[in-house]
């Protein structure tokens, strides 16, 4: 398989690098699942960007680094912030339905978001994602120099270092030629030669027992990324959303601030004995059920821990039937459907991890630190989201990256990748019991959101850590000696970025943004970034 460039992901990041490129080139893209099965279909606010004259770029970078803690970069928020109107202004060329407004200076209706001074965030209805991935995807399959691999997982990035490019034995600069993936349908391993690969695979939320992603987000491109020697930062910085809906049968439900908003209060459920149905928030803030979210989804951690519990209640029950049935009529079916009548009932919640802040180091253009790897989206870390990603910044990055890192490719000139060996799979067999690969996420996930989670304490770090390194020699030992399959590899990522994000937070003592530490409650008057750099020579598949 030869291709000019090989992007893998197809959310936002993915599709919008692959439009920008395509008249000139051939690519690939290459989608765990089908085309919108990521986490940009899911998105449901709008993309922030200056639209309007009461609006400027000052006030847009001011936001954006006041909720970042003080750990955005400034060059980097400024390049993206500056970049929105154009890259609003490609989507509405390709034909993105946003909601219109003819009263606006634009002709679209601009939304207001927690963290923004003004109205900026331009949306199509409650479901941004969804219209933009639609729109995307429909160009990307009708284009003749771009071809579509759904349902194919990556494995690895092929490096130079790998392979034997001169005579005398001595590698050449270190270089990524592409990667190796597995059909998901047949199991068949491919090869996949591109002179550059685009890493826009998105975040890792599913690390966490409790998540607002797609089950696609387990962190592939990071992993990948880190085993082939690039730098990672900031790891430790996961936006978690106070409120998801606990139910077996409804994984990454929302359930909406709104709710709260409109008089919803939090309330300790019958496990919690005698305190049953007790409001709790006042206790944590003066500002109650209203306090910002990261200090709710505090709240709620330290009841949850404190009193052995598996969710609190939000109840909005006091509230006419008709006013909820009017305001929140999703929220109200969805329930309605699980046997959940939030007219007369509490809903049960727990905060969710929903945003990976950290990511591959990158420049300004995608570039990561390895030749012909570039990262674009949630899998990158440019600086933009600091220690606290501001509200809708994250799609505005897909687009305004995703076209800078398509402008770098387009200005290079093309040259030959070397014979890529095939996958070897002489020395292995079969597994003989699959359901360790099952048992292993379950108890990461688990330790992770115990220990990992919104409020984190060094002993909860290193137990976290000593039982990481148990189960990545485990699974390394595994994928070292039996056929692989979708969920071992997702495993295998989702182990790497686990070990990224508690060394991240074992490095940073001080409280900043998304990490809280019981031993560490001050901010330094510094603000540093946390950047770990790979200590061995990365492997790329089993050469």
């Amino acid at each position: 398989m030869k291709f000019d460039v090989a992007i893998v992901g197809s959310g936002l990041a993915g599709l919008s690098v692959a439009l920008h490129l395509a008249e000139t080139r051939t690519v690939a893209i290459i989608s765990k699942r089908a085309l919108q099965d990521g986490a940009s279909n899911w998105a449901q606010g709008g993309i922030a960007a200056v639209l309007d004259s009461g609006d400027s770029h000052g006030q847009h970078i001011d936001d954006t680094l006041v909720a970042g803690g003080g750990l955005c970069d400034e060059g980097a928020t400024r390049y993206i912030v500056e970049g929105g109107r154009e890259a609003i202004e490609w989507l509405i060329a390709q034909g993105v339905p946003f909601t219109r407004d003819d009263t606006a200076e634009l002709g679209f209706h601009l939304t207001r978001e927690g963290g923004h001074s003004q109205r900026r965030i331009i949306h199509a209805a409650d479901a941004t994602g969804h219209a933009v991935q639609m729109t995307l995807e429909e160009k990307v399959r009708a284009h003749p120099n771009i071809s579509l691999f759904e349902h194919h997982c990556a494995i690895d990035l092929i490096t130079s270092d790998k392979l034997q490019l001169s005579k005398d034995g001595r590698h050449t600069q270190p270089k990524c030629h592409g990667l190796y993936v597995q059909d998901e349908q047949s199991g068949q391993v491919l090869t996949f030669a591109a002179e550059h690969t685009v890493l826009c695979t998105g975040g890792a939320g599913k690390v966490y027992l409790y998540t607002t992603n797609p089950d696609t987000a387990s962190g592939d491109g990071i992993a990948m990324a880190w085993r082939a020697g690039c730098r990672v930062s900031n790891m430790e910085f996961i936006q978690f959303h106070p409120t998801c809906l606990y139910h077996p049968y409804a994984k990454s439900f929302l359930i909406t601030e709104a709710i709260r908003g409109e008089g919803g209060l939090l309330k300790l459920p019958p496990e919690a004995g005698a305190a049953a149905g007790t409001r709790f928030m006042l206790a944590h803030d003066e500002r109650a059920e209203l306090a910002p979210r990261d200090v709710v989804a505090r709240a709620i951690d330290f009841e949850i821990k404190k009193r052995g519990l598996d969710y609190v209640h939000l109840d909005i029950s006091h509230k006419p039937a008709a006013f909820l049935i009017e305001h929140f009529p999703t929220i109200y079916a969805r329930c309605l459907e699980l046997g959940i009548d939030i007219t007369k009932q509490p809903i049960p919640i727990v905060p969710a991890a929903h945003y990976t802040c950290g990511g591959v180091v990158t420049d300004l253009a995608g570039r990561t630190d390895l030749p012909g790897l570039y990262a674009v989206g949630e899998t990158a870390c440019t600086g933009l989201h600091g220690a606290n990603r501001l509200a809708s910044n994250s799609l505005l990055e897909c687009l305004v990256i995703g076209r800078a890192c398509a402008t770098d490719i387009v200005a290079k000139e093309k040259a030959e990748v070397p014979y890529l060996p095939d996958w070897d799979e002489s020395r292995v067999t079969d597994a003989d019991e699959e359901v360790v690969i099952s048992h292993n996420w379950d108890e990461l996930r688990r330790f992770m959101w115990n220990y990992v989670g919104i409020v984190r304490t060094t002993k909860r770090l290193e137990r976290a850590q000593h039982r990481i390194a148990l189960l990545k020699e485990e699974i390394d030992e595994y994928y070292q000696n039996f056929r692989i399959t979708h969920d071992l590899l997702e495993l295998r990522n989702l182990v790497d970025v686990a070990s990224l994000i508690v060394n991240s937070a074992l490095q940073r003592r001080e409280s900043r943004g998304l990490h809280f530490s019981r031993d560490y409650p001050d901010t330094l008057p510094k603000a540093l970034p946390s950047v770990l750099t790979p200590k061995r020579p990365p492997r790329a598949g089993k050469h």
